[in-house]
């Protein structure tokens, strides 16, 4: 029997609208639907996003990916979350895999993808990308990332701030996600490298509860809420 096909579909930030017509017409379409969700959540935003647009009778089965960095660990989640999709898949049918965003853009299916081809060579994937949070968020603050020979780069804050110091050197902006964890550390170097209050952070992009800070100088040390990222400009934000 042929496989049946792997589509990785971004959702996009949060904001049920932002989902693209592609997405809608495959969801409509496929077998099966996976999310992913850490062992201590038992629901998944990509899942709300896309609930009203699965065809009868298919409901949207988590996958556990542990929020660790024992390597060990996240191999053996991603060997054993793998070959429950592919059971699916060996029937024939057609699986689906959400994931907020861009599949391409800090997303778990990216492990899932990898460790599927390791396990089945053969098996056909398709991508279809989505609205990321940082482009919902510059739209929503009218914040330009980039125009004419600029450039701009996107690094995450899940293990600090350092980096942040040698990349704002080289690009005119700067994304920075995942800052809700070492936050009070990124808002400290921004403030020392004079950025601060041309930073914006955002929380909860196209969500109940979005937040704007668009000066961030002597902001709260109240850690934001865990969907929060950072727009910096080296000059005053357009």
């Amino acid at each position: 029997m042929e496989s049946g096909i792997l589509y990785g579909i971004g959702v996009g930030p949060g904001d049920p609208e932002l989902i693209t017509l592609k997405a809608v017409r495959i969801l409509r379409l496929v077998d099966a639907v996976f999310a992913a969700a850490s062992p201590q959540k038992s629901h998944s935003l990509a899942s709300q996003i896309a609930s009203s647009h699965l065809k009868e009778g298919v409901s949207v089965r988590l996958l556990n990916f542990p929020m660790t960095r024992k390597e060990d660990e996240l191999k053996s989640a991603w060997l054993e979350n793998a070959r429950k999709v592919l059971s699916i898949l060996k029937q024939g049918k057609n699986v689906a895999f959400l994931t907020l965003g861009d599949p391409m853009t800090y997303s778990t299916f990216g492990y899932l993808m990898r460790t599927i081809k390791e396990i089945a060579p053969d098996t056909p994937i398709e991508i279809v990308p989505g609205i990321t949070s940082y482009q919902a968020g510059a739209a929503t603050c009218g914040f330009v990332l980039a125009e004419g020979e600029e450039s701009f780069t996107v690094i995450s804050g899940a293990l600090g701030a350092q980096r942040l110091k040698e990349v704002v050197k080289h690009s005119d902006s700067v994304v920075m996600l995942k800052v809700y964890r070492s936050y009070n550390e990124i808002r400290n170097i921004l403030e020392d490298l004079d950025l601060a209050d041309n930073s914006i952070l955002i929380s909860q992009c196209g969500l109940n509860g979005e937040r704007i800070i668009r000066n961030i100088k002597g902001s709260t040390n109240k850690t934001p809420p865990y969907l929060s990222f950072l727009l910096i400009r080296k000059d005053r934000p357009k």
